[in-house]
């Protein structure tokens, strides 16, 4: 989150207000642990930093609550029955906001990016296979009123998925 977020903390670990907590030098180790291990225990992770259990369960969902991290099974699409990925390059003629959230609500589209340059817009889908992806592109994502134009780039094979950047 580019957003700075504030808090007290009483020296336990535990925020002792109700304001959303800043992503501090603790909150920055619980989630480089969780990248490593996302069913890494709050009592190990707790032992590594110095703080109990219940201080780190409170600083996970905290950041959950924030919207500052999630905790999800992340699948290789194409081990799990996705055998088509693309990123589609989306020209508007319109509202580009809109367009953006009418594409949120679609499920097959697994992020969605408001960018400058050639495309207003970039989303990436996954489909089962060619037939699934000509009918998502075809019937649901060029009928947003305001799309212009799309451009597939179909992906041939995932070579790099990471999710361990960290933290700054």
């Amino acid at each position: 989150m580019a957003s700075a977020k504030t808090s007290r903390d009483g020296g336990d670990g535990i925020a002792t207000d109700s304001q959303p907590q800043t992503l501090d030098e603790t909150n920055k180790r619980i989630v480089t642990l969780l990248q490593e291990d996302g069913r890494r225990s709050y009592v190990s992770i707790g032992k590594e930093i110095g703080l109990s259990e219940a201080a780190v369960r409170l600083r996970v969902q905290r950041m959950l609550d924030d919207g500052i991290m999630q905790i999800v099974a992340v699948t290789n699409p194409m081990d799990v029955g996705f055998k088509r990925q693309a990123m589609v390059g989306i020209t508007v003629n319109g509202d580009i906001e809109y367009v953006a959230r009418e594409l949120k609500e679609i499920s097959q589209i697994d992020y969605v990016i408001i960018t400058a340059g050639r495309f207003d817009i970039l989303a990436e889908i996954f489909a089962e296979d060619d037939e699934s992806m000509l009918e998502l592109v075809n019937r649901h994502i060029r009928k947003i009123d305001g799309i212009d134009r799309t451009e597939l780039f179909t992906y041939m094979r995932l070579e790099s998925q990471r999710y361990d950047w960290g933290v700054r």
